[in-house]
């Protein structure tokens, strides 16, 4: 998939189907939780710093393609990706119900979710109908 800063800013202006303001570590060894506006926008993940108005400094959206999302403690999650498995940004929610509305939204706005949930659909369709 192509994009460009300016595509991925427009993107990130659209309404969120998720949006909180959470605390965020990157994949850095050594790197400490920041309060991060973080905004699910279709299947990107936006962060931003809580005093800017432009994608974040860890090197802006995350595509949520080929990503995994964990539940680690209680209240937060982390998400890979299965490139770089060992590479995980960690998010801490303030409640759990928070925590698992953020993962089930996530895992909702992959790639993979989509397409079988459209091949289900279709199936679906396919059996009711009877039609190919």
């Amino acid at each position: 998939m192509r994009y460009n800063d300016k595509e991925l800013q427009a993107l990130s202006r659209q309404p969120a189907e998720m949006a909180a303001e959470l605390g965020m570590r990157g994949p850095k060894k050594g790197s400490v939780v920041k309060r991060r506006l973080v905004k699910l926008v279709v299947n990107f993940l936006f962060y931003f710093r809580t005093d800017e108005a432009e994608v974040g400094w860890w090197g802006g959206p995350k595509l949520l393609e080929h990503c995994r999302v964990i539940h680690e403690e209680p209240n937060s999650f982390s998400i890979s990706f299965l490139e770089d498995p060992e590479r995980k940004y960690h998010f801490e929610c303030c409640s759990e119900e928070q925590c698992q509305q953020w993962m089930a939204a996530l895992r909702q706005a992959s790639y993979e979710f989509m397409r079988r949930s459209l091949i289900f659909y279709r199936n679906e369709i396919q059996k009711m109908t009877g039609k190919v």
